[in-house]
């Protein structure tokens, strides 16, 4: 496992950080948006913020762990984000999780506490690098931070016999992601895609649908939309110019920087946004962007002119992860809930209500009772092309992290 090392804040980090705390994911609700992160750059950055608290370097932790109580406390403390569960009408009842307890004796304190992954990050991390627990023993955190505590050695291994659903459901584009191969780890609560959006209205009759639509076409000019995020708007081009973003080099990441800032230079791109994108595409003031898919949802729902597009060469996606942090005392159970929210039916409550890429094969017919749009709905249930057109960026070191971070910025302007 890699020892944790504190890591001061570079210029590039701290502009990754006020782009996305100025319009980026993680300064608006989980409903509205797709998640609250800005990637490895928070990442990175929040480390260094939190190792001038006067926090000690993290010991080895790995296979730190406690006796697991679940057999005798049948409980389970899960932190989520906010409006990331099903609730009744009376918006004070979870169903699924009253399901879980009335099946299995099990309850849930289910606590919405994490509104950023580099502030949850901030809570958490003294008593990680401490080598104690946090009172949590079910979490859900954003790819990239789920990778960090992993190599970090601060969640705890999987048991597999605990989750024959999850591993039986688990869908093929989320099985192997590099920074946990076969989810030894971790299980996707739910996936979230970066899409091609337009407003067909302001498009009037010009076709796009790839990343070149939007950068060639001279009757867009002024009227493309990319977004501040570096994975996604660099990933989107990567895949546009045949590169894998799973596999990239420095020179294809310089390529895509520079084929941005072409289209910047001539005015073919409007802005770098964050979730503020929405009100220019609604309005007709983008006519087409790199969007969030949960954000499309909610913008198709309201205004018949806005749609999206798979371009061909297909589309970014990251999750967000369950995982059972170092010194939980029901690790058991945590695994039984993990192994609870792969069954279809469950599934299918879930993601009728949050609307986000559910992770469990098998579910649509389950979620076409609640809600059949839901259900053909492929940025909710993806169809097998679609799967297959999905790809993650890679990892990336702190050095890799920090050379991007500072090019995106300057192509940004931030």
């Amino acid at each position: 496992m890699e020892q944790y090392e504190p890591d001061r804040l570079s210029p590039a980090r701290l502009a990754a950080m006020r782009r996305s705390f100025a319009v980026g994911r993680s300064s608006l609700t989980r409903r509205s948006l797709l998640r609250a992160s800005t990637g490895g750059a928070l990442a990175l950055g929040g480390l260094g913020t939190l190792s001038a608290c006067g926090i000690p370097a993290a010991k080895n932790t790995a296979s730190v762990s406690s006796e697991d109580h679940s057999a005798k406390e049948k409980r389970i403390t899960f932190s989520n984000w906010t409006e990331y569960m099903d609730v009744d009408d009376s918006e004070k009842r979870h169903p699924t999780l009253d399901a879980f307890r009335e099946r299995t004796g099990i309850t849930v304190k289910y606590t919405e506490d994490i509104n950023d992954n580099v502030e949850f990050f901030g809570k958490i991390k003294p008593q990680l690098a401490a080598g104690q627990g946090t009172g949590r023993d079910l979490i859900c955190v954003t790819d990239w931070l789920a990778a960090r505590l992993i190599r970090f050695g601060w969640v705890q291994k999987l048991d597999p016999s605990n989750l024959p659903t999850a591993y039986a459901n688990l869908s093929q584009q989320f099985r192997t992601p590099d920074w946990d191969p076969g989810r030894a780890y971790s299980y996707p609560w739910t996936g979230i895609s970066t899409v091609i959006a337009f407003n067909k209205k302001a498009l009037d009759g010009e076709e796009v649908t790839s990343v070149s639509d939007m950068l060639d076409n001279p009757k867009l000019k002024g009227r493309v939309g990319f977004l501040s995020e570096m994975r996604d708007s660099i990933g989107m081009t990567l895949l546009d110019m045949g590169k894998d973003p799973a596999k990239f080099t420095d020179d294809d990441y310089d390529a895509a920087i520079a084929r941005l800032q072409k289209a910047v230079d001539k005015g073919q791109i409007r802005r770098f946004t964050g979730n503020d994108y929405t009100a220019d595409l609604t309005k007709g003031d983008l006519a087409a962007c790199i969007a969030w898919a949960g954000d499309v949802v909610q913008l198709k729902a309201d205004s018949p002119d806005v749609d999206f597009v798979i371009p061909d060469s297909g589309y970014m996606t990251s999750t967000d992860n369950l995982l059972v942090p170092n010194k939980a005392r029901h690790k058991t159970n945590a695994e039984r809930l993990i192994d609870y929210y792969y069954e279809p039916g469950p599934a299918a409550e879930l993601a009728a209500y949050i609307n986000y890429v559910c992770p469990v094969d098998g579910v649509k017919p389950e979620l076409a009772k609640i809600d059949e749009d839901a259900a053909n709905n492929p940025l909710i249930i993806p169809d097998a092309a679609m799967a297959a057109k999905s790809r993650s960026f890679r990892s990336l070191s702190a050095k890799e992290e920090t050379a991007y971070e500072e090019k995106f910025a300057k192509l940004t302007g931030a």
